[in-house]
């Protein structure tokens, strides 16, 4: 789940479509695309303060993993892929930003009240295969 908290103008509607694509392309090489959470959070600089002072132009975006935990070995990676998707939104244009990534343990995660299948199980294929959740025991 990423949570994207920016100034209320920073995004067209564009922008937000091919981001949300890009990130969920990112995972869906290895999870279900129904996964991938993207929620767009404006604000304004009343609303805004790094350091105790208002801002217009910072962007922060929380990341939250439960599926799967980075390995020590992934994490750079992925915090450069990361960046790829991102610089032409935010640093290209100039926001001052910042994002950090936390892990979730899977065993306090449902999907409409369903304990998820490990990944590689039959029932974990079928779920990223058909792109959402179904009953299973």
């Amino acid at each position: 789940m990423w949570k994207i908290y920016h100034p209320k103008n920073a995004f067209s509607e564009q922008d937000k479509r091919e981001i949300a694509e890009k990130i969920t392309a990112l995972y869906a090489t290895f999870l279900p695309k129904f996964y991938v959470n993207v929620f767009f959070r404006p604000t304004d600089a009343q609303n805004c303060y790094i350091g105790g002072e208002p801002t217009g132009d910072f962007v922060r975006i929380t990341i939250n993993h439960i599926t799967k935990s980075m390995s020590p070995e992934e994490r750079k990676p992925f915090l450069m892929a990361f960046n790829r998707i991102l610089n032409p939104y935010v640093a290209d244009k100039g926001y001052r930003w910042e994002l950090h990534v936390g892990e979730t343990p899977i065993e306090l995660w449902t999907v409409q009240g369903l304990i998820p299948p490990a990944l590689d199980s039959d029932t974990g294929r079928k779920w990223k295969e058909e792109n959402e959740a179904s009953a299973y025991e």
